[in-house]
């Protein structure tokens, strides 16, 4: 009875020391799932950083989409019609209108007179 016993125990302390040097398959697995952390919120933060250049992008050339988008006469923008009409109805001269709207003289007169053609 006494032999099987130190054959287990003999066996469990070679398994332990074996144990010592094997590789431990979580540490690389951890390692791998932080390196791809990492990618991951480098990527987010490139794409954040390209959105913000593109809305800045956007915003900077908004007008100059509107003006394709709207009526073929002026081409401007409906913001831009209300803030002229506004203007005009608060007494403002054309050339402070143009000046406060951005817009040329003509393209002023041109929202004037079609709010008074319907």
């Amino acid at each position: 009875m006494s032999i099987p016993v130190i054959i287990l125990l003999s066996a469990a302390i070679l398994l332990f020391i074996l144990s010592f040097f094997q590789k431990d398959r979580t540490s690389i697995l951890e390692k791998e799932l932080e390196d791809l952390t990492m990618s991951f919120h480098q990527e987010t933060y490139q794409l954040r950083k390209r959105m913000g250049i593109l809305e800045e992008e956007l915003m900077g050339s908004s007008f100059s989409f509107a003006q394709d988008t709207d009526s073929p006469k002026t081409g401007v923008h409906e913001i831009l019609k209300n803030q002229v009409i506004s203007l005009f109805q608060q007494g403002l001269d054309l050339e402070q209108i143009s000046r406060q709207s951005s817009l040329s003289l003509q393209e002023v007169k041109e929202v004037l007179s079609e709010i008074r053609k319907p």
